[in-house]
């Protein structure tokens, strides 16, 4: 089964092949253009490249949030386009279970973090064993001091990884939580990621429809909140 995959919930964006759980392609760009800019040049070169075609595919994937708002609309809007002109099936892959897939050689607690700002960070714990990962929660918008709880009850190894990582690690072991970060180079969620995790969704038949994927934000954006704030709704009628 070959999976396309594109990932643009943060300041990166990347894009991937993978084919039963190996990777053939992939390309990744972080130099601050916008992902409107960089994400379908960046697709249609990775697969010139690599002799590959839309058509090759048996399943699309994305990251369908947590993550930035603005970001999470381009990658699935992108997507939806792809999967509508083949009638493929998709994949709304969390961006904290792609993140994971880096931790795949780790044994123990698997943090995956990205800062949601306000000391609250997106979050989902993996436990992480033989190279196989197992969700320990949904994902959720958590302050650092409940996530802390709620680890300190863990006596086993930690890593964190994300761009909310370093926050969570730095707050855990000041906390008496031991934690290690994952080293710069698997830190971060990318497409060969998000692949992986639409793999394993595929084979549960968790796959939808073009029409029918749609991202996830877990909190309103600041300015539906700034709406309800002013007594205002956050749709306009």
């Amino acid at each position: 089964m070959k999976t396309l995959a594109l990932e643009t919930s943060a300041k990166s964006v990347s894009v991937a092949v993978t084919e039963d759980g190996k990777v053939l392609a992939s390309s990744y760009q972080n130099i601050g253009l916008t992902h409107s800019v960089t994400l379908m040049p960046l697709l249609d070169g990775m697969l010139q490249n690599a002799g590959l075609t839309l058509k090759d595919m048996d399943l699309l994937a994305v990251a369908a949030g947590p993550g930035s708002f603005t970001g999470l609309r381009i990658g699935v809007s992108a997507l939806k386009g792809l999967a509508w002109a083949e009638d493929k099936p998709c994949c709304g892959v969390s961006t904290l279970e792609a993140m994971a897939q880096n931790g795949r050689l780790f044994t123990g607690t698997v943090v995956c973090a990205m800062d949601a700002r306000r000391s609250q960070v997106y979050n989902a714990l993996f436990r992480c064993e033989n190279g196989q990962l197992t969700r320990l929660c949904p994902d959720r918008a958590i302050g650092l001091e409940e996530l802390a709880e709620e680890l300190r009850k863990d006596e086993g190894p930690k890593l964190a990884l994300g761009d909310g990582g370093r926050l969570c690690c730095d707050y855990l072991n000041s906390h008496g939580i031991a934690c290690r970060l994952a080293p710069e180079n698997g830190l971060y969620q990318s497409a060969v990621g998000v692949a992986l995790a639409a793999e394993d969704m595929a084979r549960r038949g968790e796959t939808v429809s073009g029409r029918d994927l749609v991202p996830t934000y877990l909190r309103l954006s600041q300015a539906e909140r700034e709406r309800l704030a002013k007594g205002l709704k956050i749709t306009v009628e």
